[in-house]
């Protein structure tokens, strides 16, 4: 197998140098943060909010200026990732479980309840090559206990869930002997399991997968932090991003520099690839917002729309990369990847086989992180998101620098953007194109086919007087929006 395959790079080896003093296979690192949004980062243009130690990974690795997450919402971006697939293929299309309006246009259809177990996750992949597994934080992939990490190739497993706060969270699956101290917030106890991870290998190469819940709602963070930022925001009259989202872009900073330093102090900088990123673009408002009860978040300006959404704002997310044997110091990519390229491009810098009986739909990102300007073999890039939540039902196509959103809620309405010139998605073009319309509603019926994606179907119980109402699937009640708790807690409690 390892002969073979440097055989086949013979001639990449050659052209670029830096790949001849590669390790043959490194550690991995793959960071992915919660609702991160895609201008919250010092190295993306926030100058309010200090990321120190992201920006420096930025400085020392390669930032990706149009990088996606696969999903509008958190599951359907995390199956991506373990699978390599679009996440329509197997149906995870909203977050388990969900929610829905029963009253409706249309009736969205149920999505898959766990990521399934005969699914090849990138951790499998690695395994079948040596590497001891990791997995940090939130899996959000299934509720039951066969569904966890455990069963999905990683070696060690710590799912923590609850809110930030002390008190209020625990593992839940995976070694529940690890219990945080009883006045840690909880991304200060994932940077702590990630430590340990690193800290207990020793010969085999590893992957850790850490997913702390920051910056999700409901939003808390340390005292110290948010008063910092409220002291911030008098003093320049900021009124987005709310100090304890803020203290808590402060608080995941924290996790990536203990993560960074647990690999420096081990002398394996140059061993290790980091990867960072976000699972979908930043939170506005909640998906029920009550102007008389709830905080505004944050903006994703110059983005529009926010999570939930397939605007930019809610799918376009930070990438940054480091590995310095491969990766040039100090690079910026604009070529359109997306998260689903993650497994196909540590399959390929590990030299591990991709699931032979597994379609894979992303491409190795490898050519680009070698030379920043080089192309990747895509076409386009596919987003299906058929449920209500901070938007409509939609489907959406990238093919160069056109996207097109088209709605499934029975309206046949469609946008269509040209990005290179409208980054924010102001100007809709529809109406002045429809040749191009046209072709790229054929493309994206075409694809939604290839991979059997649930669609919505016309809801016989239509009311325009309820449509609005929200309902939890989790037991087939309403939500009463208006007796939940203020959002987001902004006091000390």
């Amino acid at each position: 197998m390892r002969k073979t395959f440097l055989g086949l790079l013979a001639p990449t080896l050659l052209c670029w140098p830096l790949v001849a003093a590669e390790p043959a296979r490194p550690n991995i690192v793959l960071i992915m943060a919660d609702d991160l949004g895609w201008s919250d980062l010092g190295c993306y243009g926030n100058d309010f909010v200090e990321t120190p130690a992201i920006d420096r990974l930025a400085r020392s690795g390669m930032r990706f200026t149009n990088f996606y997450a696969a999903g509008a919402v958190c599951s359907p971006t995390r199956c991506a990732v373990q699978s390599g697939q679009n996440q329509a293929r197997i149906g995870i299309t909203a977050h388990i479980p969900g929610h829905w309006r029963p009253f409706e246009r249309v009736q969205t259809p149920l999505t898959t309840m766990a990521l399934p177990l005969d699914t090849v996750t990138v951790a499998e992949t690695l395994k079948s090559v040596g590497y001891r597994t990791g997995y940090v934080g939130k899996w959000h992939l299934g509720n039951s206990p066969q569904h966890q990490p455990a069963n999905q190739g990683y070696d060690f497993s710590a799912v923590v869930s609850g809110p930030f706060l002390p008190g209020r969270f625990r593992v839940t699956h995976g070694d529940q002997s690890l219990k945080p101290r009883p006045d840690q917030f909880r991304t200060d106890f994932e940077a702590q399991l990630a430590e340990g991870f690193i800290d207990r290998q020793q010969d085999a190469p590893y992957f850790l997968m850490v997913s702390p819940y920051a910056v999700h709602i409901p939003l808390a963070s340390r005292w110290d932090l948010v008063e910092k930022y409220r002291r911030k925001a008098a003093a320049t009259g900021r009124k987005l991003p709310h100090p304890v989202y803020a203290a808590m872009i402060e608080e995941l900073d924290g996790l990536v520099d203990r993560v960074v330093a647990a690999i420096e102090r081990r002398g394996e900088t140059d061993r290790t690839m980091i990867i960072f990123t976000s699972d979908n673009g930043g939170l506005f408002r909640r998906y029920d917002y009550q102007p008389e009860a709830d905080d505004e978040v944050t903006s994703n300006a110059p983005l529009r729309g926010e999570k939930g959404q397939l605007y930019e704002g809610g799918i376009r997310v930070p990438l940054i990369v480091r590995y310095p044997p491969l990766v040039p110091t100090g690079t910026t990519s604009n070529a359109v990847a997306i998260s689903y390229d993650f497994h196909p491009t540590i399959a390929a810098i590990t030299a591990a086989t991709l699931p032979a009986n597994q379609t894979i739909d992303g491409v190795s990102l490898l050519p680009v992180l070698q030379q920043p300007a080089a192309a990747l073999n895509r076409v386009a890039v596919h987003f299906h998101f058929p449920h209500y939540h901070h938007h409509r039902p939609a489907s959406a196509i990238r093919e160069a620098n056109w996207k097109l959103i088209e709605y499934l809620d029975n309206t046949d309405e469609v946008e269509l953007y040209d990005l290179a010139k409208d980054l924010g998605e102001q100007d809709n073009l529809a109406p002045e194109k429809p040749g191009r319309v046209a072709d790229l509603r054929q493309k994206l019926a075409i694809w939604r086919n290839q991979v059997g994606a649930r669609l919505p179907i016309i809801n016989p119980f239509f009311d325009p007087a309820r449509m609005a109402d929200w309902y939890s699937l989790r037991n087939a009640t309403p939500i009463d929006s208006k007796a939940r708790k203020r959002f987001p807690p902004t006091e000390r409690d």
